[in-house]
């Protein structure tokens, strides 16, 4: 029995902790209390909450308050009718008053030339182009200025006078126009122009227009800040008058035959 109790195993010793593992483990328990700790403070979020709620009670008290008032004050009117004023933007308005009203074809009166002419409205093109005819290029005191005629059809009615005579003007500048044949350098020359009440100096692309209905075509350069079109329109304006020519109330003669068609 000595022997075999001498053979016996020893039982497993108890483990003991280190003061490294003892450091680490009181570690790991603080970083835990700390997240848990970490987070909003919820006391301050339902303040804010009730703050905002109270807020849009107030609103919503005064909104109600107002449509009692509103309430009140249609029952003491009964069965009379409640107008309500329609809104104006009086700055449109204005602007609209101040723009002076043309149809989509007027009489324009040419003093620098002494006559007047058929001109076709067209929001449409940039610039407004004159009909002319032998356009000749010169230099007059280092400038440059150009000579040409007014291009008219037989139909066209213009004063007499003007037909045929030379018109000279210095040349504003010049424009390139992209055709199927190619590109072509124009002439602009400025003239001054009546419309009704209309009275401005005017850019015009010199260009032969007799194949076309109208010999002069008003673009939005002229248009813009001055007129407005009605398109369902057509001379508003009289036509002006010019010696050697026809008085304005026979106008409406040379207005029957107007064809009026599209211009390409």
């Amino acid at each position: 029995m000595i022997s075999g109790c001498a053979l016996t195993p020893d039982s497993e010793p108890e483990p003991t902790l280190s003061p490294a593992a003892f450091e680490a483990r009181i570690g790991q328990l603080e970083e835990q209390i700390a997240l848990s700790c970490d987070r909003p403070d919820t006391d301050t979020a339902m303040d804010q909450r009730q703050a905002e709620l109270l807020a849009e009670l107030r609103d919503a008290g005064v909104t109600l308050r107002h449509l009692r008032g509103d309430i009140e004050r249609l029952e003491q009117r009964g069965d009379e009718p409640l107008v309500v004023p329609a809104e104006c933007n009086n700055e449109l308005s204005e602007t609209l008053s101040s723009k002076a009203m043309v149809g989509r074809s007027e009489w324009i009166g040419l003093p620098d030339v002494g006559t007047y002419l058929r001109a076709r409205v067209d929001s449409g093109a940039n610039t407004s182009s004159l009909s002319a005819t032998d356009i000749t290029r010169f230099e007059r005191d280092g400038e440059d200025w150009v000579r040409f005629k007014l291009g008219l059809n037989e139909d066209d009615v213009v004063v007499d006078g003007v037909r045929g005579e030379w018109i000279e003007r210095p040349v504003e500048r010049r424009v390139r126009v992209m055709q199927a044949a190619g590109s072509t350098s124009r002439p602009v020359v400025s003239l001054l122009m009546t419309l009704g009440p209309i009275r401005e100096t005017v850019e015009f692309t010199l260009n032969d227009r007799t194949h076309l209905n109208y010999p002069v075509l008003l673009g939005r350069r002229f248009l813009m800040d001055i007129a407005l079109i009605d398109v369902a329109e057509n001379y508003i304006h009289p036509r002006p008058e010019f010696p050697g020519g026809r008085p304005a109330s026979e106008a409406p003669e040379d207005e029957i035959n107007d064809r009026d068609e599209e211009e390409g």
